[in-house]
Parts: structure tokens; sequence; C-alpha cells
């Protein structure tokens, strides 16, 4: 069983990586943190709550912070052409949801939750990265009790999709990420490499609507808006992004990884780009040099993986 905290800024795509979590019966959900990306942490956070409560998820949602690791980054504005002007796909949010939220902030709730659970839990961050790197920051010891690291992001041998250079969450908090990656802790990056090329159709969406009970037709309507997005870049449905993350944490033999170094460049025009020292290469003295070596995502077996997400998210539907 994989105890997971789920780092996440809901968003759509984030809502099926949600769901899939909750009903996989390999993984015990303790924690949901908000960031703020996909919208403002206010949003994503009234998200988390509103799909908390629509699909009785038990694990608390603790409220991210609402800057970026380097405070001095500017905003960029939300991906309202995405995922909508409420993060959902235009559903109709409610504007509040009564339900709590942890007191704790969402670095700090994490912080917490891995000292008293040492070596067990997994944190899967599908967001920018910036409540991961100030946990680092506020408590670096930590990063030593932590099982695992699953990322949704990057890029590395196939251009991103904010600018040729860099993937979004990367792109939205590079400093952060390079902290994350370069931690003494295991880290994953699940990201374009493998992401795109794990396409759900609408066939494979209408029946989570038909077979996976209220939360499967929750789900595909939330995902309507997506599937027009991806139109442009796909002939048929949309990229499952941050449940490729997911399924990786049940199945990792589903991909193919590299392991090396990574390191994340922090202004320029390459702002946010995600490398990768491999470590079968040898090279001159450089950055890369002297840090943990974790594992890039290069590969997937699509079919496989897009069953797994299916097969979870219309369990006791």
């Amino acid at each position: 069983m994989h105890k997971v905290i789920f780092d996440t800024d809901p968003g759509i795509d984030d809502a099926m990586a949600l769901l899939f979590l909750h009903r996989h019966p390999a993984i015990d959900l303790i924690g949901i943190t908000t960031v703020f990306g996909n919208a403002s942490v206010e949003t994503t956070t009234r998200n988390a709550l509103f799909l908390k409560q629509r699909w009785g998820i038990d694990a608390p949602v603790a409220k991210g912070l609402d800057k970026t690791f380097n405070p001095d980054r500017p905003h960029v504005g939300w991906p309202t052409f995405i995922h909508g002007d409420d993060g959902l796909g235009n559903i109709d949010v409610p504007e509040t949801v009564d339900l709590p939220i942890d007191p704790r902030p969402a670095h700090r709730f994490i912080i917490d939750t891995v000292r008293a659970h040492p070596g067990q839990v997994t944190l899967i961050a599908v967001g920018r990265m910036t409540n991961l790197a100030l946990a680092l920051r506020e408590d670096p010891d930590f990063a030593a009790l932590v099982r695992e690291v699953v990322i949704m992001g990057g890029a590395f041998d196939v251009n991103g999709n904010i600018t040729p250079a860099a993937e979004a969450n990367i792109h939205g908090d590079p400093e952060a990420a390079d902290v994350v990656m370069t931690a003494p802790w295991p880290v994953t990056v699940v990201g374009l490499d493998v992401t795109t090329k794990t396409v759900m159709t609408k066939a494979m969406i209408a029946d989570i609507a038909e077979q996976g009970g209220e939360a499967g037709k929750l789900l595909a309507d939330i995902s309507q808006f997506y599937v027009a997005f991806y139109e442009q870049h796909v002939p048929d449905g949309m990229v499952v992004h941050d449940s490729c993350a997911c399924a990786y944490v049940v199945a990792p033999e589903l991909f193919t990884v590299r392991s090396g170094s990574i390191r994340v460049v922090c202004g320029g025009i390459a702002d946010g780009q995600t490398i990768q020292r491999p470590d079968n290469k040898l090279f001159p003295p450089s950055p890369w040099d002297d840090l943990p070596s974790q594992k890039a995502c290069i590969d997937i077996d699509a079919v496989r993986t897009l069953k797994l997400i299916s097969d979870t998210l219309v369990l006791n539907g």
C-alpha cells in the first residue's frame, strides 16, 4: 500500500488523477495539498474541496501559499483557455464549499505528515513544485524520510508546451523545481516525453461516464473543456498528463526511465528547461556534478497505462 500526499492545482487532468488515487486499491490517499498554477490557489483549493466532497474523499486538504519560491517572479496569468474560468472546465463549481481545510500551510502539512510516517509517504506533485521546495527550505532533513517523489512536469528529449524549452509546471516556478530535483530524496519525473503519448479518447471518456457512477459522470463533464482544447493537438481525446504520474506509482514497469542528475534552467530564453546528465555519459566538471541521480521517464506503454487509468476510474462505480 502506498501512502500518498497529492500536491495539486485542480485543474481538469488533476481531477482525473485525484479520482484515480481515490479509487486505486493500492493507494492510501492521506493528504491533498494545493498550489497555484491552473488557477489561483484560492480557486484550486476550492476545487480540491469540491471534488473531496463530491467523491467522498476522506483525506484532509491543506492550502499552499500564493507566490513562487522566488517571490520576485512575475505572475503570468491563469490558463483559462485550457481549464476554464473555474479551473474545472466551467462546470459551474459553487463559489464556496462547506468543508474545513487543515490549518497548516501545505508545506508544513507535508513535513508533519512525512515525519509522522517516516519512510512510508510518496509525494505526487502535479503542479508547480513550490510547496515541496518550501518544505525543503523549512526542514531540509525531512527529505531523507520521504519514500519517493513523483513529479508530473518537465521535458527532456522533446519540446516543452509553454515554450520550446519548458513544460508549464516547471516553467511556473523553476527555482522551486531545481531545489526539488537536486534534493537528497528519490525523484522520478514523468514529463512530456511520455504524457504526450498517452491520449485518452472520447470513447474512453464516455465509457468512464457510463461505468464510473456519479463520480465518472462528473469527471467526464469536467473533461469536455479539456477535450475541446486538445482538438488542436491530438486527433481524438485528451492527453492525461497528471494521471500518468499516479500510474507510475502503482505500475512503474509500464515506464522506461533514464537515471542521472537533473537541473532546471532558471532565467533566460530556456527558463524552466529540465536537463539531465545521464549516468552513463562522461562530461567535464559541471553544475550537474555531485548531485543525486534521479529518474526521468523517457518512454511509456501508453496502451496499458490508459487501460490501467480507465479501469481504475470505474472501480466501485
